[in-house]
């Protein structure tokens, strides 16, 4: 039989800070991922991603495995490279609603070089906050 734990508040034990569940619930990550954006794309680990998509050079759909409460969740996204792989400018990753309407479990990502068109990069980090449905 599974065990339930129940609390209301966590408390340090050595110092009395007490933290309420609900501060703590609302601060985490409902999902992320990390993956190689550069030839074959391959998602390298992710919490409550279920499908990364591949539209074609530096854009890239990111479907979650569990929905969100509201399409008006925060995304932080970046992307970089290693040595030799990817883009040759700085890379920069956005969002742009105009594109690709973000839902409560899929957003769209694409990766640029700055100054210039889209670019595949090879490292890249998505991390969602916002209430789970």
């Amino acid at each position: 039989m599974a065990s339930i734990l129940r609390v209301n508040t966590l408390t340090d034990a050595s110092s009395g800070n007490s933290t309420a569940m609900s501060t703590i619930n609302q601060g985490t990550a409902k999902a992320w991922i990390n993956f190689k954006g550069t030839d074959t794309v391959t998602v390298r680990d992710s919490f409550n991603h279920s499908t990364l998509t591949d539209n074609g050079t530096g854009n890239f759909n990111n479907t979650l495995a569990t929905a969100l409460g509201s399409a008006d969740y925060s995304l932080t996204a970046t992307c970089g490279r290693s040595p030799n792989v990817g883009g040759t400018e700085t890379p920069l990753a956005y969002m742009a609603d105009d594109a690709f309407t973000p839902t409560t479990n899929a957003y769209r990502v694409y990766s640029v070089g700055v100054g210039i068109a889209l670019q595949n990069q090879d490292r890249n980090f998505n991390a969602i906050h916002g209430d789970l449905a």
